[in-house]
């Protein structure tokens, strides 16, 4: 027995030097947010945009979406507002109509907005539009959003990731990490991304896609539960780049209880595992052929869900090393136990940490926001388990989570 101890430590030890090496492309890559975003200047509106809005029961909320695309800095005759509902149970398809939005009803079934998107394009491609943009029916879009766009496509930007903010981070601590965790991505990944001069991410909402692109990629032909990444992905291997647009701002409201995190988390992890498992190896075969920093990036983006089960399990063997340094039972019960939360703790600590350097970067700062501050490392925490049950049964179906907070966007206390 006297090997496990020594067998045990050597796990523990290259399993975090693996982590570790992941970390630190992430660390460097969240540093070259330092760098000014791109500005793409001030072009005259020339787009002409098709606004897609796949909607499952949200008459209550998409009022309120629609009244921001209809007081867009954008002349009107460029853009048609589209909302396609789909699996309905309630009055969304008269309600968008009611509010000044155009109807296509989704007449095929379908399981995913992936697929909902899919056919609304398929329906709409002969209307000669310039750009596809896509928002979540639960969202309000900042006035410049389209004409910011716009100005981007008019440099030559094929695909675009707009800023996406919280309509409610004071609502409850759930609402706050997950607002907190956009304000990460925004900051540290898109912002990021755009300093290094690789890809962004699209992120679901707020985002556009050229009609150029979706020619060059053969349609929009999204097959995962996750089409935002499989876009990307797409996008990518095509040779493009997803550019971060953060004037384009977009308010996405958050959940508001665990269980609705749990099932919107699931949903993002086993779609990234889809993704991952149909894309990793075009990547390696595009890299092997012609290396480029944009493929290993994305390659490494890909590996999120690996890296939080190795997380998850460095986290064992640490408690199992520490156990196997005790004398007897007791002493190994504590040591173990010592070993995981100590672990824990730096976690914690290190995750509140950055939590509150975002919200001080990005301005948010507000005393309303100190539950979702508080928890956002257990909120972080809980993913591990949430990609240890991906792994094991991915979810390949859209479960609904039900906005009903038709409202403006809470601003920061001044």
């Amino acid at each position: 027995m006297d090997w496990m101890y020594p067998a045990a430590l050597a796990l523990t030890g290259t399993m975090g030097v693996l982590m570790g090496l992941w970390g630190l492309w992430y660390l460097l890559s969240g540093l070259a947010s330092v760098k000014k975003p791109m500005d793409y200047g001030f072009h005259p509106a020339q787009t002409r945009f098709a606004v897609l809005i796949a909607a499952r029961n949200e008459e209550l909320v998409i009022g309120s979406l629609i009244n921001s695309l209809l007081t867009q800095d954008y002349p009107a005759d460029l853009y048609d507002i589209w909302v396609i509902p789909n699996n309905c149970a309630d009055n969304t398809a008269l309600a968008a109509k009611n509010f000044g939005a155009k109807v296509l009803e989704c007449t095929v079934p379908v399981k995913s907005k992936g697929e909902v998107l899919r056919f609304a394009y398929n329906r709409l491609r002969g209307r000669q539009y310039d750009a596809w943009l896509v928002f979540d029916a639960d969202n309000v879009v900042d006035c410049r959003f389209l004409a910011e766009m716009n100005n981007a496509r008019l440099t030559g930007v094929q695909a675009a990731q707009g800023y996406r903010d919280s309509k409610n981070p004071y609502d409850t601590a759930v609402s706050g990490c997950s607002s907190i965790y956009y304000w990460m991505m925004d900051r540290f990944h898109n912002g990021g991304k755009a300093g290094l001069g690789v890809s962004a991410m699209i992120g679901g909402t707020g985002f556009m896609v050229t009609q150029k692109l979706l020619d060059k990629l053969g349609g929009w032909h999204t097959d995962t539960i996750s089409e935002d990444l499989e876009i990307t992905a797409q996008t990518v291997l095509a040779g493009e780049r997803v550019a971060y647009v953060p004037k384009a701002v977009t308010y996405d409201e958050q959940p508001l209880t665990w269980e609705q995190s749990f099932t919107q988390r699931r949903r993002w992890t086993s779609g990234t595992l889809q993704v991952a498992q149909t894309y990793l190896p075009a990547l390696g075969e595009s890299q092997t052929k012609r290396p480029r920093l944009s493929l290993f990036d994305f390659e490494t983006t890909l590996l999120l869900p690996a890296y939080q089960v190795a997380a998850l399990a460095g986290l064992l063997c640490t408690a199992l090393t520490a156990a196997l340094g005790g004398r007897t039972l007791a002493q190994a019960l504590l040591l173990g136990i010592g070993g995981a939360l100590g672990n824990v703790a730096w976690a914690a600590l290190t995750a509140t940490v950055a939590a509150g350097v975002v919200i001080t970067l990005e301005g948010k700062w507000d005393r309303r926001l100190w539950k979702g501050l508080a928890v956002y490392w257990l909120f972080l925490f809980t993913w591990l388990p949430i990609t240890a049950v991906s792994f094991w049964k991915k979810t390949t179906v859209w479960e609904e989570i039900r906005h009903t907070r038709a409202m403006a966007p809470q601003m920061p206390g001044r």
